[in-house]
């Protein structure tokens, strides 16, 4: 069975509906969507979108802030939302679906912030995650997990890594989580099909960078070693338009 997986930080749902969000999953029709910063309590969610996908919503409770909707022609065996079922997530950015052949998280990381203000609180969440993840894998499940990580991990992952060094999302402390990540036997899915491609899934709004293709790569589809034989494309749609970040996904064989 030919699975494709879709994942976006769409900068608002509301505002990305407007922008063609559902006239690009009606288009691309992937089995399964999953969005990120969507900032919609679940009437707020525009309606419109493509009538043959199940919906999950976690939203935070913070008003127009963070939130995950994940979009599933599949019905999930079980879905797990957010801190209605764990003590981590109080800020709407999980949410977990398990279907029969793989269990798929839906995660938009913590930003540390230019300031750093929230660099602690980004760490504590990436240990915990990473824990959490590893600890489905030992229970015997098959474990993808995608989002807005909020983290470039290498130099080609950044149009200007130099002048970025001492900022959050290339920090040495972040991309350290990213390198343990790898080692533990999580696979970057894009850089494991194109090692050597320089493609961006962010641009800073405000310099109108994606003018001048001055990005970074911080949205990733990552999933267990034991699945690297079921993965057959991965792709960033540098040519979606209607938020800061592009979407990216994979297609695999299950």
């Amino acid at each position: 069975m030919k699975i494709r997986i879709i994942s976006w930080n769409v900068a608002g749902m509301r505002a990305a509906v407007k922008k063609g969000l559902y006239d690009f999953m009606k288009k691309d029709k992937a089995d399964i969507f999953c969005f990120q910063e969507v900032k919609a309590k679940i009437g707020q969610i525009p309606g419109g979108a493509p009538k043959n996908y199940y919906f999950f919503l976690n939203d935070a409770e913070k008003a127009g802030y963070s939130g995950v909707a994940t979009y599933s022609k599949m019905e999930p065996r079980t879905v797990i939302v957010g801190n209605r079922d764990n003590d981590w997530d109080a800020e709407g950015r999980v949410l977990i679906s398990k279907f029969d052949e793989f269990t798929l998280l839906n995660v938009y990381f913590p930003n540390g912030k230019r300031d750093r203000g929230r660099l602690q609180y980004k760490l504590d969440f990436y240990e915990y995650f990473l824990k959490y993840i590893n600890n489905l894998r030992e229970q015997g499940e098959k474990v993808i997990f995608c989002g807005d990580v909020n983290t470039a991990h290498e130099k080609i992952d950044l149009a200007r890594p130099k002048e970025n060094s001492n900022t959050s999302g290339f920090l040495e402390i972040e991309r350290k989580w990213m390198d343990k990540l790898e080692k533990e036997g999580w696979i970057d899915t894009y850089r494991c099909l194109h090692p050597e491609d320089v493609t961006y899934s962010w641009w800073d709004q405000f310099t109108r960078a994606r003018d001048r293709n001055v990005g970074w790569r911080i949205d990733y589809m990552f999933m267990d070693e034991k699945l690297e034989k079921n993965l057959k494309e991965a792709f960033i749609l540098t040519g979606v338009y209607g938020s800061d970040h592009c979407p990216v996904g994979v297609e695999m064989e299950i």
